[in-house]
């Protein structure tokens, strides 16, 4: 978002999120949370306590994204290849998902957030899989986003997932390789019950995405921020928001095409 704008809103008293359009707001958002270790390295610290103060930024993005009223928030939190991290690494990050799980769940109920996972759960450690259950089960009845944590997570995992599948299916006949389209195959994916994303954001200013929700970000808008995630909170989030609605979704067609049906 360009500097006069939020010089702007500064001078006449306005936050960024004073400036947004709330029928105009994406119903999901996904977030690449990039830069803890880089946080971490700048001050001479462990790359665990980069993780560890990214937590506020989790906390913050989620509450602004309920307050909203966003539907869906998809924070990519492990990913299949970070297990080749280096053990005690990866020790520290899945004894920080438990305590997180833990520590969070009121803030969750008070935010009336629905908790809900997508990845390869198996492959997590059998206390992480109890914190995480406990937490979706008692967040099951609230009513305002869902909050999707990615763990253990890869889209390649993913697609490749859904066609074994579909391919099942197909061996036991109960789906004709005639009736498959893109409908039917993103029924086979862990997003099969929320939109696709209409906007990705990724911070810490590096350009790519990540094996992260490839098939489903076909057309979502992306947003990278310079941003090292444990520095990024509501106001951050808003901007990406903002940045989003000055953008025309096309979806194929021209300008001109959108134009005449308004």
């Amino acid at each position: 978002m360009s500097r006069w704008i939020l010089e702007t809103s500064n001078q006449a008293g306005m936050s960024v999120k004073d400036l947004l359009i709330p029928d105009r707001l994406p119903r999901h958002v996904a977030v690449i949370m990039d830069g803890n270790g880089r946080w971490a390295k700048q001050r001479g610290n462990a790359r665990v306590f980069g993780h560890k103060n990214g937590v506020k930024a989790v906390r913050e993005v989620t509450e602004a994204a309920a307050e909203l009223g966003i539907d869906f928030l998809t924070l990519y939190a492990f990913s299949t290849e970070n297990w080749n991290r280096p053990k005690n690494e990866v020790d520290a990050l899945m004894s920080l998902l438990v305590s997180s799980i833990a520590s969070e769940s009121k803030t969750l109920m008070k935010n009336n957030v629905q908790l809900k996972t997508i990845g390869c759960m198996e492959n997590l450690p059998e206390n992480v899989q109890d914190k995480l259950t406990s937490c979706i089960k008692s967040t099951s009845s609230n009513t305002g986003l869902t909050l999707v944590l990615a763990l253990s997570y890869s889209a390649r995992w993913e697609i490749t997932s859904g066609v074994q599948k579909l391919a099942e299916d197909v061996k036991r006949g109960s789906l004709k390789i005639s009736e498959i389209n893109e409908q039917i195959f993103s029924q086979y994916l862990s997003t099969s019950d929320m939109p696709d994303p209409e906007l990705l954001i990724r911070t810490s200013g590096e350009l790519r995405l990540s094996n992260f929700l490839l098939w489903q970000i076909a057309y979502s808008e992306l947003y990278f921020s310079s941003m090292l995630w444990p520095d990024f909170r509501k106001e951050h989030f808003y901007e990406a928001l903002l940045d989003f609605q000055k953008r025309e979704r096309r979806f194929g067609k021209t300008s001109e095409q959108l134009n005449l049906k308004r």
